[in-house]
């Protein structure tokens, strides 16, 4: 766990609860007798109200309790989980969240009218309940004998024991007795260490379930027993104890009535059955600020940095063992570089999550019946990358559910089914993840598309366009085909913004779509932004880098390749004409160039294009450092490095230069 303010704590781990509170919701409404959903709701819900009570967020914990108290009926059969009840609940979930971010922003009429309709649908959604459970109050009494001893370590972890009380408490008449015969001498005691057992009389209505409820966080680490006491049984009287299975619910990552660490593993014994008598090893997980990721992310970038330095500083000498430690700093700043890149790369399934919700209300809102699938969750990402994604997914999925999914009606008329279909994917392609969005709507309008560009002067009329080239005019700042305006999209605003995005992370657009047949965008994204592999190449006395992942291939530049082509930069690779860009006619190199030039052939998607250099110097571990403010509008360039030698060497953007490019191509089309 962080250290620091314990409400910043709690916020901390309710966002991740709520996370997990909307995940559950949304699959309890898709399969309402699922009991697992239900049953992480409500654990969600608990630990929400208990934590937050003990923070001091009274008003969250609350109105918690009555969200609570819903699915606690639902748990028990009483109440049905319908769409209306799980609607209340989500928007019950979003105040939730206010109350804990912003408590001073929080509207208490928004809170009011999400009680009163909970009220109602607690009435109206009640289940029959069975005749054997309307009897008297005092008939359906019980006492049980609850004795428990939490785990030594639990103060330290946390945990509460005066709110399990408290809670014990509220089910009931109690009569609490301190067990103290474990309190070692004065002199012996540890005061973090928990020396004290209980043991209580609960006299209550409800059934043994809620009270294994009480500890449902702390139940791995905790020595209980819950006996019936007899109801013929004499004061004073000792009973022969019935002993009680208690079920150990899903760990999940949460805190209990008290803030605790993940649930640790039980050490199995020699014969492989839990040792319960031992303390529990520490926690297997820590919760680290984002800042400090990234600081030991520019820590080792710095330590790639001094490495190459001395590499360099010893290239020219012969002392063997010099070499032999530089080797070795190189092989130890390598593993120190992938163990802190895997530590940031978390699943995409971080992200995918969010737009469930999101498909979800705006299906609602434009009366379509929309589902979204999923695959590839597991795949990894740098941290930095999802943070930075949400936004371009977003805008989207945004438009595939406005324009491109029909209504109902339209999608049963074209002969589909009238549920339409998101599927969001994601795999590891060498170096690169692709993710892909894709529907099952009407497609893009090639010929929508083609009007609008030409209308907007983008394209010369009856330019020769590939449908993989008239598709990215879709992101062009202000394009749009959308015949009327909604509240979810139709101004053009949007996609010009997640090209920007998605060029910011050095990543690709592909778009391809069929009539009727729905609509495929695939961005082809680079697994971290902070290290990257790159060729190392000069063009004049300058140095450049260029990204790997989107090196293809290089090639001798024949000598009389403009005499051939007539002034017209273009290569011949094996049967393929490719445009080339002389980089030093780009730079304004004036330094004379190499008698012997080389080709370095770059690929963007489906694209080619070969860069002219004066001399491939191989391949350089890049550290990327972002330009300054003063040079953020430089095209060509996303960002720059450090070489061996202290100077600077820019990172080529590939996207801008295979654009470049491309333009090159049209012109020579258009002659």
């Amino acid at each position: 766990m962080t250290g620091g303010d314990p409400g910043q704590i709690f916020r901390e781990e309710a966002a991740e609860l709520l996370a997990d509170l909307e995940s559950a919701l949304l699959h309890l409404e898709q399969s309402p007798t699922d009991r697992e959903p239900l049953d992480t709701a409500f654990r969600a819900l608990h630990t929400i109200k208990g934590s937050g009570s003990m923070f001091g967020f009274e008003a969250a914990a609350s109105f918690t309790h009555h969200l609570e108290s819903a699915f606690d009926r639902m748990r028990k059969g009483e109440l049905a989980a319908t769409t209306a009840l799980i609607g209340i609940a989500l928007a019950a979930k979003d105040h939730i969240r206010i109350l804990i971010e912003d408590p001073a922003s929080a509207d208490p009429a928004v809170a009011g009218g999400i009680l009163a309709r909970l009220a109602d649908l607690s009435g109206s959604a009640a289940m029959s309940v069975p005749l054997d459970r309307e009897r008297d109050d005092e008939q359906s009494r019980a006492t049980w004998r609850v004795r428990f001893r939490l785990a030594p370590d639990a103060l330290e972890r946390g945990t509460n024991p005066l709110l399990l009380l408290d809670e014990l408490r509220g089910l009931g008449e109690a009569e609490i007795v301190a067990l103290t015969d474990d309190v070692p001498p004065l002199g012996e005691l540890e005061p973090t260490r928990c020396h004290i057992g209980w043991e209580l009389i609960l006299t209550t209505t409800h059934p043994r379930s809620t009270i294994e409820d009480v500890f449902i966080f702390v139940i791995d680490e905790t020595e209980l027993t819950i006996e019936p006491v007899s109801a013929m049984s004499e004061p004073g009287v000792e009973q022969e104890p019935v002993p009680v299975t208690v079920p150990v619910p899903v760990p999940v990552p949460a805190m209990a009535a008290g803030p605790v660490l993940p649930k640790e593993p039980v050490l199995p014994k020699a014969d492989g059955a839990p040792e319960k008598g031992r303390a529990q090893p520490a926690a297997n997980s820590i919760r680290v600020p984002a800042e400090r990721l990234d600081d030991l992310m520019d820590q080792v970038g710095e330590l790639v940095i001094a490495h190459a330095r001395l590499k360099q500083l010893i290239s020219d000498s012969v002392d063997l063992q010099i070499k032999s430690v530089t080797e070795e700093i190189e092989r130890l700043s390598n593993g120190l570089r992938d163990i802190t890149m895997g530590i940031r790369m978390v699943p995409v399934e971080s992200l995918f999550g969010r737009f469930r919700r999101l498909v979800r209300d705006l299906s609602q809102e434009l009366g379509k019946d929309v589902a979204l699938t999923m695959s590839g969750e597991e795949t990894e990402l740098d941290k930095t990358m999802i943070e930075r994604l949400n936004d371009p997914l977003v805008h989207i999925i945004r438009n595939s559910l406005d324009h491109g999914l029909e209504p109902a009606e339209e999608r049963v008329a074209a002969g589909k089914a009238p549920q339409g279909r998101i599927h969001l994917s994601a795999r590891h392609a060498g170096t690169r993840v692709l993710m892909t969005i894709r529907d099952d709507g009407r497609g893009l309008d090639r010929d929508r598309i083609r009007a609008k560009a030409e209308e907007q002067e983008l394209i010369p009329p009856g330019a020769k366009l590939s449908d993989a080239e008239l598709f990215q005019l879709i992101f062009h700042p202000g394009f749009s085909t959308a015949r009327t305006l909604t509240s979810v999209s139709g101004r053009g605003i949007g996609m010009d913004v997640v090209k920007r995005t998605i060029d910011g992370l050095r990543g690709t657009i592909e778009v391809s779509s069929l009539p009727g047949g729905g609509t495929e965008i695939t961005l082809g994204l680079p697994l971290t932004l902070a290290i990257i592999d790159g060729l190392l190449v000069r063009v004049g006395q300058g140095r450049y880098v260029i990204p790997l992942f989107a090196v293809e291939e290089c090639v001798e530049l024949p000598a009389d390749v403009e005499r051939r082509h007539a002034n017209r930069n273009f290569l011949n690779i094996r049967g393929a004409l490719v445009p080339f860009l002389r980089l030093r006619d780009s730079f304004a190199v004036r330094h004379p160039p190499d008698p012997y030039q080389k080709v370095v052939i770059i690929s963007s998607g489906d694209k080619r294009v070969g860069l002219v250099v004066d001399q491939v110097l191989g391949d350089h571990q890049t550290v990327i450092k972002s330009m300054s403010k003063l040079h953020a509008d430089v095209a060509n360039f996303s960002g720059a490095t450090i070489l061996g030698d202290g100077s600077v060497a820019l990172i080529l953007d590939i996207a801008q230069i295979v654009a470049a490019g491309q333009t090159q191509e049209l012109r020579r089309e258009a002659c």
